[in-house]
């Protein structure tokens, strides 16, 4: 199918999913950096959704009211990248990454933790399981974007069959040992596991591209997620936060709310150690050259969480970093122009 194409039937499917409140919402965070009236910030919104391929979140987050069209053009987003997976990726990537199980399984030298899918284990191997970690966290085995996950105390669960059966008919079967992380991290933020989201290309001629690196920092919740309550502040190529954190809610964090530590200047323990293992494991995916890899800093070097096939876009606020420009640029110099551009 042609980009064009792939254009247009994302417009169209959005068209029968706009719900007026969701305009709103966003629309009343944009109030936040502008003092336009609400129906001229609303028709921008629908203007930029069709000329720049733009969500309604990428607009409001990303403080597009604040910049002119040259800008505008200059900024990555959630439409381009769901046609980058659509393009770049096989069909099969959903099967390889979005079943937690099997990348586990696939994976399993660069998980660093004790996991079991409830779905297929017996009562004492569950009994054994939580003999072996006093505190478990419980996640959909194919969710996504931190939906599901909660954590239980073992000596909470005394009728280990029919916590199992719970969680059956809750679709929420992958069980985890908690992983530790780096105290570095921990200082941060000691109430979720702090990750990073490092979204990545490799080319048909092998060569392998970092096109953005992301701090994700939890927020009073066990994850750390956009969507789940938690901020985000994007890094350099050192692996150090370029700015303050930010959440879903346009909401900046100079410090972080709970430790108090400063969010720019924080640099990432054992960077260039997560860069290289996802490299590595790039190579093992042939057919899913364009992955959004989600990476615990643990006491003894990274631990892979997760892989993405159709990874979220990430990119500062202008109103926090200064910066008028976005990422598209970067995206074009890894997966080349015609991918990106409009047809």
């Amino acid at each position: 199918m042609s980009q064009s194409s792939l254009r247009v039937r994302y417009l169209l499917q959005r068209a029968r999913r706009l719900k007026p409140s969701n305009v709103t919402e966003f629309a009343r965070q944009v109030k936040k950096v502008s003092k336009a009236p609400l129906p001229v910030i609303v028709a921008d919104m629908l203007w930029c959704s069709v000329r720049y391929e733009m969500g309604f979140r990428d607009y409001a987050v990303w403080d597009i009211r604040l910049l002119n069209g040259r800008e505008r053009r200059t900024w990555m987003t959630h439409p381009k990248a769901i046609r980058l997976n659509n393009t770049l990726n096989g069909p099969d990537s959903a099967a390889l990454l979005g079943d937690k199980p099997k990348f586990y399984r696939d994976f399993a030298d660069m998980i660093g933790r004790d996991w079991l899918d409830v779905a297929d284990a017996d009562d004492d191997q569950i009994t054994a399981f939580l003999a072996r970690h006093p505190r478990v966290l419980v996640k959909p085995a194919r969710g996504e974007g931190g939906r599901g996950i909660t954590t239980f105390e073992a000596a909470d669960i005394t009728d280990p069959a029919a916590w199992r059966e719970l969680l059956v008919s809750e679709d929420r079967t992958l069980v985890e040992e908690l992983l530790p992380q780096h105290e570095r991290m921990s200082q941060l933020y000691a109430g979720s596991v702090n990750t990073l989201r490092i979204i990545t290309y490799r080319a048909p001629d092998e060569r392998f591209h970092v096109i953005a690196s992301v701090l994700r920092i939890g927020n009073g919740g066990v994850v750390d997620n956009f969507a789940g309550g938690g901020m985000f502040t994007m890094l350099d190529d050192r692996g150090v936060a370029r700015w303050a954190g930010v959440d879903k809610n346009s909401n900046v964090f100079p410090r972080h709310p709970v430790t108090d530590v400063p969010i720019a200047g924080f640099e990432v323990p054992l960077f260039a150690e997560a860069l290289a293992m996802v490299e590595a494991a790039s190579r093992r995916l042939p057919t899913v050259p364009y992955v959004g890899w989600d990476v615990a800093i643990t006491p003894t070097g990274p631990a892979l969480i997760e892989a993405n096939h159709n990874s979220s876009v990430f990119q500062m606020k202008p109103s926090v970093s200064g910066v008028r420009t976005g990422l598209l640029a970067r995206y074009r110099d890894a997966v080349g122009s015609g991918v990106l551009d409009r047809r």
